[in-house]
């Protein structure tokens, strides 16, 4: 980081994945109206995840990121929100027991709006339109007038994030998250799973250390028990939305983007001399980029020390995406190569972006026994490597769609039509969510080895 660094700094830079606004001005009066209303959270407590992630770092946490692949403006009923925050404190338990540490609960969401786009344009019968970019930019409905982009919608992804967050904040400070309700759930999960008997040693686990917290009277209604903190993250993707966001805390001096506790860039956007590394690079939020299956030794450590030059402990996290296939080849060299550097990340593994396949109809899927795949691949390689596999980073919804294969529900791909609500690419269910938590947790049981 810089002194010369400005939240403007970026623009000098090659910006890819930015839509082409059609009214230059309407963009301008959108972001400084953004650039005056209050920040989405605070230096602090993004403060406070940078410190929770450098425990992950040196492999005494473990890190959970989950959540939509692309928020809606059409699903932020509190009943989603809710349910979605359900899912992700189940997972959570599952993990931090079979883990014996602490898991920091980070979500895609209350920021998740923008998405970024192979082509600029989607072409159906012969009709050509600009791409849904998510709908921060415009909308999915293939209409010429949908599709245009529209600065407004950026005031109405900072509205909704603010709404999502002011639920969250409710619902895991409020006893929605208490750790005896959580378990209930997940019980409930296991006996009706087809899978139960698997997960039921987890599970019994689980009761017996609540009921030996209680018996040596440990206090269940403390607000430890009850009381959770769930970080937003989502990419920062759309730079003039986080330029407009990004404030100056009082206390330090320092920059930070106050859209989300925590930002990541992706794969289609992490060009070292590119606009988005440069913004990134002088917010101090923790940060996170993905990893793709081209990326060289070399990169990696270059991308680190373009990114954290300070090398300071949960600053950056990098996010491992390259299909089940290919990790177990692509990943060591990188591992050895960030570990020789001697800079501090946390690794964490998106098992679904590298697992992504059309059916013969044309819909997007994914399997989850590929996904898992690439779960065992990454503890494998962290493993022999002597390094901590850090977190799992999740596209999920708690509700109970068809849009990936496989699971305990063994769903099939005639399935898919039942229940295939994405806007982008495809998500796990709740219970297929829970069904890789039970089984991520057994691979991280065996990585922390013997109490």
């Amino acid at each position: 980081m810089t002194m010369t660094w400005t939240p403007s700094s970026w623009t000098d830079r090659p910006a890819k994945q930015q839509p082409v606004w059609p009214d230059a001005e309407a963009v301008r009066q959108v972001t400084s109206e953004l650039a005056k209303r209050p920040p989405l959270i605070f230096a602090g407590e993004a403060r406070y995840l940078t410190d929770e992630l450098a425990r992950v770092a040196r492999g005494e946490a473990f890190l959970l990121q989950a959540g939509d692949c692309a928020e809606s403006f059409d699903v932020g009923t509190a009943d989603a929100i809710r349910d979605k925050l359900k899912v992700i404190l189940q997972m959570a338990a599952v993990l931090q027991y079979s883990g014996g540490v602490p898991v920091v609960k980070v979500g895609r969401i209350a920021g998740q709006f923008a998405k970024p786009r192979s082509s600029d344009i989607e072409t159906r019968d012969g009709v050509s339109l600009p791409s849904f970019r998510g709908h921060i930019v415009n909308d999915i409905d293939f209409d010429e007038q949908a599709r245009i982009p529209d600065p407004a919608r950026l005031l109405r992804a900072y509205d909704q994030s603010a709404s999502t967050l002011n639920l969250l904040r409710a619902f895991t400070k409020g006893g929605y998250a208490d750790l005896r309700q959580v378990h209930r759930w997940n019980q409930e999960f296991v006996a009706d799973s087809p899978a139960g008997r698997r997960y039921e040693q987890i599970a019994d686990g689980i009761d017996r250390a609540l009921r030996f917290m209680q018996s040596a009277g440990i206090d269940l209604d403390d607000a430890a028990m009850r009381q959770v903190n769930l970080y937003t993250s989502h990419e920062a993707l759309l730079l003039e939305y986080e330029q407009a966001l990004t404030r100056q805390d009082s206390i330090t001096g320092d920059w930070y983007d106050c859209s989300a506790h925590m930002l990541w860039i992706g794969e289609r956007t992490r060009e070292l001399d590119g606009a988005h590394i440069k913004f990134l690079s002088g917010v101090h939020n923790p940060i996170g980029c993905k990893v793709g299956p081209t990326m060289e030794p070399d990169e990696v450590v270059a991308l680190c020390e373009a990114l954290n030059p300070g090398r300071i402990e949960g600053r950056l996290t990098l996010i491992t995406r390259m299909g089940a296939d290919v990790l177990g080849e692509r990943l060591p060299p990188l591992l050895e190569a960030v570990k020789k550097s001697g800079h501090p990340v946390v690794w964490a593994c998106d098992p679904m972006h590298g697992n992504t396949f059309s059916t013969e109809t044309g819909t997007k899927t994914r399997h989850f026994d590929a996904i898992m795949r690439e779960v065992q691949a990454f503890f494998e390689a962290h493993r022999a490597a002597g390094t901590w596999a850090g977190g799992l980073h999740i596209e999920l919804t708690g509700d109970d769609v068809t849009e990936c294969l496989g699971g305990s529900q063994s769903l099939e791909t005639a399935d898919l039509e039942s229940r295939y609500e994405t806007m982008c690419d495809p998500r796990l269910n709740g219970r297929q969510s829970l069904d890789l938590a039970f089984r991520a947790a057994e691979e991280l049981t065996y990585s922390r080895g013997p109490a």
